[in-house]
């Protein structure tokens, strides 16, 4: 459990250090995979503009988008799913002063709703 936490702080603290959101990596994957935004939107099912537009931050994706383009650039679902929750929940809290608090009540909630679901699954 540990070096997953290693590994986890490490992605955290690269992805901080970037300062990059979920289209500017998008797009960052495409070019590096030289595939043009018309072929990555084709094959993904999203209409061009709104992929130029997520890529530029001008709109965000959906979850269904975000898992299609995961599939088509070779990225990992679950990280490029951790980056898309990430920008929402950041966008949302940026101007909160109690932000950092509420994240770790947030934190334990989810915890415990979790634990609550699983005790009512058995």
């Amino acid at each position: 459990m540990n070096k997953n936490k290693d590994r986890f702080d490490k992605l955290c603290h690269d992805r901080i250090i970037q300062m990059e959101n979920v289209g500017q990596l998008i797009r960052r994957t495409r070019e590096k995979k030289e595939l043009l935004l018309r072929h990555a939107a084709a094959q993904a099912d999203i209409d061009q503009a709104i992929l130029s537009k997520i890529e530029r931050g001008e709109r965000k994706a959906s979850k269904d988008q975000i898992i299609r383009l995961a599939k088509v650039l070779g990225l990992d679902q679950d990280k490029l799913l951790i980056e898309y929750i990430s920008d929402k929940i950041a966008y949302e809290l940026v101007n909160e002063d109690v932000a950092a608090k509420a994240l770790k009540v947030a934190e334990r909630k989810i915890t415990y709703f979790k634990k609550q679901n699983n005790a009512q699954k058995i």
